[in-house]
């Protein structure tokens, strides 16, 4: 699988912050520091992704960090997210010490979490390629009634997209072909099955009969 590349983010002014609330800051090297450090760039820049019906009845949801570490806490989470972002025209929210990005599409309602100082554009980048690969897996239907039908694809679109909060691929094109080989590589599908099971059917019949 293809490695991860680390996303350039700009971070808070917070050692300016800090200076202001506490007046001059020191000259380097000279007493206190003057401020927090910045926060180190880190590869696992997403907190949570999640797909609401239009009700705020959750789809699928995956979540990579222990922020909500309950099925009971996500919940109220996803439900407290979708109050404040339903009724909006707005794509990018800021709730709980979070930055969300979110789309609609007819009753369908798709959420990136991320912390508070990502960089909306990436998180819209992989808001982007999610839609866009979901597009393209439910033949241009993204409706509840398609995703619940092919949520095995929705899975391995995702499962391409972010892996345990890595951003492993932002292209749709490339999510595609890579969830088509797993597809074709994966042996046995449920059609295959079927087929397997209606031959040996056919053959025990055949053999009644002789």
């Amino acid at each position: 699988m293809q490695r991860p590349e680390a996303w350039p983010r700009p971070h808070p002014g917070e050692g300016a912050a800090a200076a202001q609330a506490g007046g001059l800051a020191s000259p380097s090297g000279v007493g206190e520091p003057s401020g927090p450090r910045l926060q180190e760039p880190s590869l696992y820049t997403i907190k949570a992704v999640f797909i609401l019906d239009n009700d705020g009845n959750r789809l699928l949801a995956k979540y990579y960090d222990d922020t909500f570490p309950s099925m009971k806490e996500q919940t109220v989470f996803e439900k407290n997210v979708f109050n404040k972002t339903s009724r909006t025209e707005s794509e990018i929210a800021f709730f709980g010490g979070m930055t969300i990005v979110y789309k609609s599409s007819i009753d369908l309602f798709l959420y990136v979490v991320g912390s508070s100082h990502e960089n909306e554009l990436m998180l819209m980048s992989v808001l982007t390629c999610l839609f866009d690969s979901l597009s393209h897996v439910l033949r241009k239907n993204v409706e509840k009634r398609w995703l619940l039908e092919n949520m095995d694809g929705a899975f391995l679109v995702l499962d391409e997209i972010v892996d345990g909060g890595v951003i492993l691929e932002s292209d749709p094109q490339q999510v595609i072909q890579k969830v088509n080989f797993r597809t074709d590589d994966s042996g046995l599908t449920e059609q295959s099955v079927a087929q397997v099971l209606q031959s040996a059917k056919e053959q025990i019949k055949w053999s009644l009969l002789k």
